[in-house]
């Protein structure tokens, strides 16, 4: 692929080197997040499930909302699940390995297929049950925070702006984080609309799934040049 220079290489070398740095500080403060309003959820905290409840109750659409409503928040709020994330990404890891990109392969494989289980691990630990609307929250069996559907689009977005972002000049770069936090922020409100999960399950799973991606790109290697990143082909 041909990617036009964005500096000179130097300064694209030294870009590199400081993501490093970065992607321990957020990776930090994502799972600081994680941790304080999963403390919340457990110890009750009264003004942390005050503003959780109202924030549902304004957001959450009605028990009588109309059926084709309903259906087109489903079509929005696909992305977050697991299969949506395997048809994204299994072509992908298919030409990675066609390519011989052995740690880029792992890591993509270990990041979007583990952080569902790790979110229901997460799940089970805080035991937080769903909200209390009937047509909403309360028809479903499984817990509610972190949401798996707000860790799977922020994992989804993060691993794909890892993988592309040295591939992409400076202008693509701007429009692909754009459209990627335009859409963690519509999967994350859909989740709300329906009743299904509160606010602090939404950013708690996309606190939850921008830390595990940047921990495991940090793992792996895939920031600044390291073994698993991709470089642009002149």
């Amino acid at each position: 692929m041909n990617v036009p220079p964005d500096g000179n290489a130097a300064l694209t070398r030294t870009r590199a080197v400081r993501a490093v740095p970065a992607a321990v500080v957020s990776t930090a403060v994502c799972l600081v997040v994680l941790a304080l309003l999963g403390a919340g959820v457990r110890a009750d905290f009264g003004p942390q499930l005050r503003l959780d409840a109202a924030v549902s109750e304004a957001l959450y659409v009605g028990d009588d909302s109309a059926a084709a409503l309903h259906v087109l928040l489903e079509v929005l709020t696909a992305p977050g699940t697991s299969w949506f994330r395997a048809v994204v990404f299994l072509p992908v890891l298919v030409l990675l390995l066609r390519r011989r990109l052995w740690w880029t392969s792992a890591w993509l494989a270990t990041a979007v297929v583990l952080v569902g289980p790790v979110t229901s691990l997460l799940k089970e630990y805080f035991g937080r049950v769903r909200p209390d609307f009937s047509e909403g929250g309360a028809r479903l069996d499984s817990l509610s925070y972190p949401s798996g559907h707000a860790s799977g689009i922020a994992t989804l977005v993060t691993v794909g702006l890892i993988l592309a972002w040295p591939l992409l000049a400076a202008r693509p770069r701007r429009w692909a984080l754009a459209g990627g936090i335009a859409l963690v922020l519509l999967v994350g409100l859909t989740r709300m609309w329906l009743g299904v999960h509160f606010l602090s399950d939404v950013v708690g799973g996309w606190a939850f799934g921008v830390g595990w991606s940047l921990l495991t790109a940090l793992v792996f290697g895939a920031l600044a040049e390291g073994r698993a990143s991709l470089r642009p082909t002149s």
